[in-house]
């Protein structure tokens, strides 16, 4: 019970501590641009060090690629059926205020869903491993929320509205919770090697096509890899 609690905690106060930042003192671009590539780094560390290695443990590892690939071209289907601002590369006069809003509401969902989904595997399969990658998880969505926060703030004006938006989408991290653990407990070590594959797919494809183009790495070099490189320490850090 204890460590369904932390879980619970670390799920809602990377993302409310985040949102907090980005109101408080909007953060200048450069900030920005680094958060998202440490994000991005983030996500991608906790996928191949965290996620795949525990799918091999108990599924053959060709199975393990296959797992990984479905999970990336789910998610590139939901990305062409339900299209979305991205908060990085959000352009506010290409698009009506309500559309702009439901559009990058829809882009947070669907960055905490595979998040949630990915806690709750993990915490199936093995407690410990549930609150590590939730920890890393937490740790990337303090910066990613301080990014996302800024062009909701900008389309909203109102600095309550945008902190309930954003609370309101962590919902979606917790039922991807719900249905990776509750669903998934008991179930064969092939069902939960398969939905950590499918989840690191889910996460890589975020991290490659959305994250890392918003940090715009070409137009800052130095910062964005230092970023990225503080990513991969910090989630392989988070892996022993």
């Amino acid at each position: 019970m204890k460590c369904m609690l932390l879980i619970v905690v670390l799920i809602f106060i990377g993302q409310t501590l985040g949102s907090l930042i980005g109101l408080i003192r909007r953060p200048k671009k450069a900030f920005l641009y680094a958060s998202l590539a440490f994000s991005a780094s983030m996500m991608l560390g906790i996928s191949f060090f965290q996620l795949i290695p525990e799918a091999a443990n108990v599924m053959p590892f060709y199975l393990v690629i296959l797992s990984f690939l479905a999970g990336i071209f789910i998610m590139r289907g939901v990305d062409r059926i339900l299209p979305h601002v991205n908060p990085g590369l959000f352009k506010d006069e290409k698009h009506p205020f309500k559309k702009a809003v439901s559009m990058l509401v829809t882009g947070i969902a669907l960055h905490n869903f595979p998040e949630g989904l990915a806690i709750g595997v993990g915490f199936a399969l093995r407690p410990e491993l549930g609150i590590m990658i939730a920890l890393g998880i937490a740790a990337q969505d303090v910066p990613e929320n301080i990014a996302t926060i800024v062009p909701l703030y900008g389309l909203t004006k109102k600095r309550m509205k945008s902190f309930i938006i954003i609370v309101g989408t962590i919902l979606f991290e917790v039922f991807g919770f719900i249905v990776g653990y509750y669903f998934l407990k008991g179930g064969s070590l092939f069902l939960l090697g398969s939905s950590l594959a499918m989840a690191a797919g889910f996460m890589a494809y975020i991290s490659i096509d959305e994250l890392i183009p918003a940090a715009k790495i070409k137009e800052n070099p130095k910062i964005a890899f230092a970023s990225l490189a503080l990513g991969a320490v910090c989630s392989l850090a988070l892996s022993f």
